[in-house]
């Protein structure tokens, strides 16, 4: 099964995605990061069960190599979970962001927008 996580290795990139996808949903990673590991297969397996091309995508941004966007997001903590749609930063389920190896609410989030992203993706399609 091929990766459906998009590695981001430039802010240019990660703007690119956003503008690309109706919804994301990124984690911000550092490669020494134990939790990171922990929850990295897990964050692989929601990609590969939820992303739609267009209309939501998953991205790592590791915040060593891409330190301009998590600065831009005021990233502090690895790892860090984060929602867009349409290019801006939102909340869900009232979290604008997931700090830390939070399996239970990062499930949640990211069904909450697979489910919207499915919703959208069906009615683009019955409009062709």
């Amino acid at each position: 099964m091929a990766d459906q996580v998009k590695h981001i290795s430039s802010h240019q990139e990660f703007d690119n995605l956003l503008a690309s996808n109706k919804y994301v949903i990124a984690d911000f990673h550092a490669d020494w990061c134990g939790p990171c590991k922990l929850i990295n297969p897990h964050f692989s397996k929601m990609a590969s069960t939820f992303s739609i091309p267009g209309f939501l995508a998953f991205a790592k941004v590791n915040v060593d190599h891409v330190q301009s966007v998590a600065q831009k997001y005021s990233v502090a903590a690895m790892p860090t979970f984060l929602f867009f749609k349409e290019g801006n930063q939102v909340a869900v389920n009232g979290q604008a962001m997931i700090q830390g190896a939070n399996l239970p609410s990062l499930n949640l989030a990211v069904e909450k927008m697979g489910k919207l992203a499915k919703e959208k993706a069906a009615a683009a399609a019955a409009t062709e």
